[in-house]
């Protein structure tokens, strides 16, 4: 059986991070050609099965925006410390060790790990530029992985890619500069009771400008309602359960484009103590439903807001 090895480096990454070189953020170029290479996964048919990666930021980020946009679950990738700063014969165990049922393995991680497995298994100079990708095929199982086994078929990189993303799906003929699954976005109104009356929970933007509730891109993989409640989770510090109902919708523009977001009640069932809690930064405030969609920055959505005590009080 022959399988296939895709070999991904990291994209381009910032110099310097307050986290030492295992927290250095991929830069804005590093993300997009990430996607980039998502999207190629995507039209050549080659999404992996089983995706390994460093858990060092600018490849756990590499690893997961190349996934979502191959239109895969970035749940499924499986982080390895071994992977950073490791020898080429170090990520060969690992590849080695991965089961014999997977067809198509994504391994991401660092140079000059990388480069030097590439090379070794192709029998030829593989030298991976940040965000490029070694694919080989290999021969036989996972375990019997060598240079006799494994064969070159390409070196794709970013910079030979298309700059822009299709939309709305990869048969779409319109261009975006963001992938397709940027533009559907979910959101959540976080609300609990309070002395009978509804309370809602809005918190301050990333900038601390303005009032919002959570609010983020719908990640593949993830049905709306999952990816609404992982937005409220890091941008609100609130855990509880998002109800099937459709409270409403609203589109606003962004990335040249239009975004739409559709908009689920929460019922809080834990607030997380501020050290818990990934955006801490932000502010919270508890607040009645009324002014909550007074204070919201988006009238559209501070419409819709405003139907939450309705639907509360039908819903008891």
């Amino acid at each position: 059986m022959v399988k296939d090895l895709l070999i991904l480096r990291h994209g381009h990454a910032k110099s310097k991070s307050t986290y030492g070189d295992f927290g250095r953020e991929l830069k804005d170029k590093g993300k997009r050609n990430a996607q980039r290479m998502g999207v190629w996964l995507a039209e050549n048919e080659l999404q992996p099965d089983c995706v390994i990666a460093s858990p060092a930021v600018r490849a756990k980020r590499t690893a997961e925006k190349c996934c979502k946009t191959a239109g895969l679950n970035a749940r499924t990738i499986a982080f390895d410390d071994r992977v950073f700063d490791a020898l080429p014969q170090t990520v060969l165990g690992i590849i080695q060790s991965c089961p014999p049922e997977t067809e198509r393995l994504l391994i991401v991680g660092h140079n000059p790990s990388l480069s030097s497995l590439a090379s070794m298994l192709s029998g030829e100079p593989c030298g991976l530029e940040p965000g490029s990708m070694a694919h080989l095929q290999i021969t036989g199982e996972w375990v019997d992985l060598s240079p006799e086994a494994s064969k070159k078929v390409q070196l794709v990189s970013p910079d030979d890619l298309p700059e822009l993303f299709p939309y709305p799906d990869l048969a779409g003929e319109e261009r975006r500069v963001r992938p397709a699954y940027y533009y559907t976005q979910s959101c959540v109104v976080p609300y609990r009771l309070k002395n009978d009356e509804v309370e809602v929970l809005i918190i301050s933007s990333s900038k601390n400008k303005h009032w919002v509730v959570p609010k983020g891109i719908h990640d593949p993989g993830l049905s709306a309602q999952e990816s609404a409640a992982n937005e409220a989770l890091e941008e609100a510090g609130v855990e509880g359960v998002v109800h099937d109902t459709v409270l409403g919708q609203y589109a606003y523009a962004k990335w040249e484009a239009t975004c739409e977001v559709t908009v689920y009640p929460m019922e809080v069932t834990r607030e997380l103590e501020p050290e818990e809690w990934e955006e801490n930064h932000r502010l919270r405030r508890w607040v009645l439903a009324d002014s909550a969609a007074q204070l919201i920055n988006n009238a559209d959505l501070g419409e819709i807001v405003a139907g939450l005590a309705d639907y509360v009080s039908k819903k008891s």
